[in-house]
């Protein structure tokens, strides 16, 4: 941030431009009289008073003006992407506010940049790993390597069904970052979307036990639609890191005004280390196993965004002896 100059400590840039005009005039004043004394003529006093005066109002107005300095060098950095200048901001002024805001606008733009690099070597990531599983035996097939037996169709329809769940999570994630997914609120009963998503996940996965424990008559007040999504990704993380055979549980109640919405499994959980980050775009908790089963580390962040619209929370909790707990809390009413 640099030292603090001679005029930091006041918090007006007018009184700053006040004192530097005074201190002008006494300057003149005393060099002035000191002229005299000293038998100078007129014209040179007034020359002497003059040149010291500018020189001090250049040291004062120099030290008043070095932020706007410094936010003009790091604006033509930031135009050619170098995000870590930073502006200093000591003084207590309008100059220092608004250094420590184009810092803190500096910090946000270089985190955005970081996350738009981040996503553009995930999605690419993400997209070539089942093109190029499609491509090899899509070229085995066209050479009569591979006949097309109802296996491979499969495999091939599971990995175009892993392409299109992918374009749709980027396609909602960037609808919610630009705010143009508006949601569709009315009044339903909790119980019918946790029955849906249920059911949805027995037919996807036969093998998958899970329990939908609600109360009947709890009514929510959300988009249905979206509502659906956030548990539906939940379910999603859940049974994909429950053991085979374990059940998971989904249930509701209602809480101080709100309605909570919890997704229980028995897998390994969450690492407290990891608490803050399992919500981050393509991050994944157990990257070698979600990178097979089709998990590309967007759905929490998707189902983030939209409890966030709705004004509710959601969190990670153990779920003693183990496994993890998504608790999701949304108001009663918009």
């Amino acid at each position: 941030m640099g030292n603090r100059r001679p005029l930091d400590r006041f918090d007006s840039i007018k009184l700053k431009l006040g004192l530097v005009i005074v201190a002008a005039v006494l300057m003149t004043v005393v060099l002035n009289e000191v002229g005299i004394i000293w038998g100078l003529t007129a014209p040179a006093r007034l020359v002497l008073a003059v040149g010291f005066a500018l020189l001090l109002v250049q040291v004062l107005a120099h030290g008043m003006t070095l932020p706007l300095r410094e936010m003009a060098a790091a604006s033509r950095a930031m135009a050619g992407g170098d995000y870590s200048l930073q502006v200093t901001a000591t003084s207590s002024d309008e100059l220092g506010e608004l250094a420590r805001a184009f810092n803190a606008m500096a910090a946000e733009l270089a985190e955005t940049d970081r996350f738009r690099r981040d996503l553009v070597a995930n999605v690419s990531h993400e997209l070539r790993t089942p093109v190029s599983a499609l491509r090899a035996r899509l070229e085995n097939l066209i050479d009569g390597v591979e006949a097309p037996d109802p296996e491979l169709l499969s495999t091939m329809l599971a990995q175009v069904e892993r392409l299109g769940r992918l374009v749709k999570q980027l396609l909602d994630l960037s609808r919610l970052e630009a705010g143009t997914m508006p949601l569709d609120r009315h009044s339903f009963p909790v119980r019918a979307v946790l029955e849906d998503v249920a059911r949805e996940a027995r037919l996807s996965d036969p093998s998958a036990v899970v329990q939908v424990e609600t109360p009947e008559g709890l009514v929510v007040e959300a988009d249905a639609e979206r509502l659906h999504q956030v548990v539906a990704n939940l379910l999603a993380n859940a049974l994909r890191h429950s053991p085979p055979g374990e059940p998971v549980r989904m249930l509701a109640r209602a809480e101080a005004g709100q309605i909570a919405i919890e997704v229980l499994d028995r897998g390994p959980g969450i690492g407290s280390d990891e608490v803050e980050r399992v919500f981050e775009r393509f991050y994944r908790a157990d990257a070698a196993r979600s990178a097979n089963d089709g998990g590309a580390g967007l759905g929490l962040a998707i189902a983030q965004w939209i409890v966030d619209l709705h004004g509710g929370t959601i969190r990670p909790e153990p779920n003693d002896p183990s496994g993890c707990r998504m608790v999701v809390t949304l108001p009663v009413s918009a």
